[in-house]
């Protein structure tokens, strides 16, 4: 599993005083407000930033860190992930979880056959879509609803499902 969640990316700077305009990659943008701290992956290294302040505009959070008062010293950042620990993190409600974690899990059918890798995880405005990719390279997409996913076990990297009729074609 991996020790470093993304909650958001910096998209650009904000006015002259250092703030930055960051895109949230996590589901609430509101957990902004009581992040203190965070890591800026650099690309090199990774800094750890104390959070200012936070405001929001659109669906951007803007945030200011503390030692960080010029344009110039956050400007070479844009496009660079911001980090927090996964004690950090927001607590997962029941059948929840990082799509971080899914990553690399491997697909079965109820009766043991292998549907494929899970590569890539869509966040639609219903529900969210899993992709599997097969040995032969095609992929599965499988909505994530109790009727498609019946388990999923992060521990064994592995995810149950019931493929509906015309999912999986050869």
């Amino acid at each position: 599993m991996e020790d470093l969640l993304r909650v958001g990316v910096i998209s650009s700077t904000h006015g002259i005083r250092g703030e930055v305009k960051v895109f949230p990659t996590t589901d609430d943008v509101n957990r902004f407000k009581k992040l203190k701290k965070v890591l800026l992956d650099t690309g090199k290294e990774k800094l750890a930033l104390e959070v200012e302040n936070v405001k929001f505009f659109k669906q951007f959070a803007i945030l200011k860190f503390k030692g960080i008062d010029n344009i110039n010293d956050i400007e070479k950042y844009k496009g660079k992930d911001l980090l927090v620990t996964r004690d950090q993190a927001v607590p997962l409600e029941k059948d929840e979880f990082f799509i971080c974690d899914l990553i690399d899990c491997v697909g079965y059918t109820e009766n043991g056959t292998e549907v494929g890798k899970l590569t890539e995880v869509m966040q639609t405005g219903a529900n969210d879509v899993f992709v599997f990719k097969r040995a032969n390279g095609k992929e599965v997409l499988v909505p994530y609803i109790d009727q498609c996913v019946t388990a999923v076990d992060i521990e064994k990297k592995k995810i149950e499902l019931h493929l509906l009729d015309g999912m999986m074609t050869d």
